[in-house]
C-alpha cells in the first residue's frame, strides 16, 4: 500500500521539480516573445502611429497591401535575398575550411580556434563602424600603395559592392562560430574509416568527399539554418556600415522596417512588414531544413 501511495507522490514531486526549473523559462518566453508577437500581429491590422492619445483604428489588410506595393520594400527584399545567399555560401565554406584546418595535428590548433572565434564576440554595431573605417581608409591606402584593383573598388558607394561588403563583414564575424559546429562534427568522424580509406589509396579530397561530408551532414543542416536565419535578420551591420546607401539600394528588410516605423512614423505598415519577414524566414528555414534532412538520409 505504501508503494502505491509513494508512486503518485514521486510523480507529483517530479512534476513540481520540472515546473520549478522550466516554468520561469516558459514564463519569460511567453512574456518576452509570444505576447509581444501577438500584439504586433494585431497592430499590423491597425493604423497605429505610437502617438499617445491618438485613436487606433482597425484597417484590415491594407497595411499588407501597402507593404507589397511599396517599391522600397521590394528593393530591400531583393537586397536581402542576395545578401543572404552570399552569406550562406561564404560563411559555411570559410567555416568548414577553418574547421578542417584546426582539427589537424598542429601545435597552434587551440590558439587558432580562439583567434578564429574571437570576431564573433564583437558587437555588430562596433564591427560595422570598424569595417567602415577599413573600407574607406585602409583599403584606399592599400590601393594607393599596391595598385591592386580589389582595394580600389567602390565598396560602400555602389549598391552591389555594398552588399558584398556587408557579406564579407558578416562572414568575418560568423565563420568562427560556425567553425565550432563543424569542429564538433569532424571530431565525431570515426578515425578507423579514414584510416581504412587511406589504406585503400584514397587521397585527402576523396576522403573528404566520400566520408567526411556524409558524416557531418547534420552539422551542415544546423549551420545553414543558423546562417540563413541570421542573415535575414541582419540589422546592426547594415545600419553601421552603409545605412542603406547609396539611395537605399543596399537597405535590408530589417532596416527598411525600422525606417518605416521610426523614421516615417508608420508603425502599422512597419509591423506588417515585420510579420511578412517572420513568415518569410519561417518558410525558407523549414524548406531548407526539410531538404537537408532528406539529403542526410540519402547520404
Amino acid at each position: 500500500m505504501a508503494k502505491k501511495l509513494d508512486n503518485p507522490l514521486r510523480k507529483l514531486k517530479e512534476k513540481f521539480l520540472f515546473l520549478g526549473f522550466v516554468g520561469p523559462i516558459y514564463f519569460a518566453f511567453i512574456m518576452v516573445v509570444i505576447i509581444p508577437f501577438l500584439i504586433g500581429v494585431y497592430y499590423s491590422f491597425t493604423n497605429w502611429s505610437a502617438i499617445p492619445g491618438r485613436a487606433i483604428d482597425f484597417v484590415g489588410v491594407s497595411n499588407y497591401i501597402k507593404a507589397f506595393n511599396d517599391q522600397q520594400f521590394a528593393v530591400s527584399f531583393r537586397a536581402t535575398i542576395m545578401y543572404t545567399a552570399i552569406c550562406v555560401l561564404l560563411i559555411n565554406i570559410v567555416g568548414f575550411g577553418l574547421a578542417l584546418l584546426v582539427v589537424q595535428k598542429i601545435r597552434s590548433a587551440n590558439l587558432l580556434r580562439t583567434v578564429f572565434f574571437m570576431p564573433n564576440l564583437i558587437g555588430g554595431l562596433i564591427l560595422g563602424y570598424v569595417w567602415r573605417f577599413v573600407f574607406i581608409k585602409v583599403f584606399v591606402a592599400l590601393y594607393e600603395t599596391t595598385g591592386l584593383g580589389i582595394f580600389g573598388l567602390p565598396w560602400l558607394s555602389d549598391a552591389n559592392q555594398a552588399i558584398w561588403a556587408m557579406a564579407i563583414v558578416t562572414t568575418w564575424q560568423m565563420a568562427g562560430y560556425i567553425m565550432v559546429i563543424y569542429v564538433a562534427a569532424l571530431q565525431g568522424v570515426p578515425k578507423s574509416l579514414l584510416e581504412a580509406a587511406q589504406i585503400d589509396g584514397a587521397n585527402i579530397l576523396q576522403k573528404t568527399r566520400h566520408i567526411t561530408f556524409p558524416l557531418v551532414a547534420p552539422a551542415f543542416t544546423v549551420s545553414m539554418f543558423l546562417t540563413m536565419s541570421n542573415s535575414f535578420k541582419m540589422f546592426d551591420v547594415n545600419l553601421a556600415l552603409t545605412k542603406g546607401d547609396p539611395s537605399r539600394m543596399s537597405e535590408l528588410l530589417t532596416l527598411e522596417i525600422y525606417n518605416k516605423a521610426f523614421t516615417e512614423s508608420n508603425f502599422g505598415e512597419g509591423q506588417a512588414q515585420a510579420v511578412i519577414l517572420f513568415f518569410l524566414i519561417g518558410i525558407v528555414s523549414l524548406i531548407q531544413v526539410y531538404f537537408n534532412k532528406k539529403r542526410e538520409v540519402e547520404m
